[in-house]
């Protein structure tokens, strides 16, 4: 096959990336796309106590096996499969299994910091960031972690602040720079995530037809 379209869709905590990545796979054939969470590369802790991997700071690059993930997203590229790490968030640790992913026409990079580091944006064929508000990234954050990550909302709240809030303004928020398309409003806009889809779909169908 072709050598497969990396995208890369970033945006603050709560902002909809995730939303606006599960909207462009559910537009596709499963059999075209496949999709990477940067989060499942979180560094495993296992060597720490519960107590301090609650104290390292996740929202920071240094948290991430960025290494791990490019020679991931390198492998896919080159049509092989991977096994990608399966994060348990509750505990800080990677768990004991792996997810297989097959190579397809489209790999979905979704995360909070993909643009940040040089060598994994330059493996990027199509930039993604998702623009929200504030206000309205923290009230999803909240909800997420209490509801999907057994957090406790005076965790929540204190990660936000001290943590959450100056790694977006240090980290994230600059990295709009390089993106080649700002979807105000994530899962929302619907006008902007169709008009993705379809720069995806002739991508598809003009690289079906090159090998016919």
């Amino acid at each position: 096959m072709n050598r497969p379209i990396l995208i890369g869709i970033t945006g603050g905590t709560g902002s909809g990336k995730s939303t606006v990545a599960k909207a462009i796979y559910d537009s596709l054939s499963e059999k075209n796309i496949c999709m990477i969470e940067q989060d499942a590369y979180y560094k495993d802790q296992k060597h720490l106590t519960f107590e301090e991997r609650t104290k390292t700071n996740y929202d920071h690059p240094l948290a991430f096996d960025t290494e791990l993930l490019i020679e991931h997203l390198k492998t896919l590229l080159g049509g092989q499969s991977i096994e990608k790490p399966v994060y348990d968030f509750s505990l800080h640790i990677r768990k004991n299994y792996t997810e297989k992913v097959e190579p397809k026409d489209i790999i979905i990079l979704e995360g909070i910091m993909i643009l940040e580091d040089e060598k994994l944006r330059d493996l990027m064929d199509i930039k993604i960031f998702v623009d929200t508000d504030a206000d309205v990234r923290v009230i999803r954050r909240i909800t997420r972690d209490m509801k999907e990550r057994g957090r406790t909302l005076d965790s929540v709240i204190n990660q936000y602040l001290f943590t959450v809030k100056p790694a977006h303004q240090q980290f994230i928020e600059p990295t709009k720079k390089y993106a080649d398309i700002i979807i105000p409003e994530g899962g929302f806009n619907k006008v902007a995530i169709d008009i993705v889809v379809a720069k995806i779909k002739s991508i598809i169908y003009e690289n079906e037809n090159s090998n016919s």
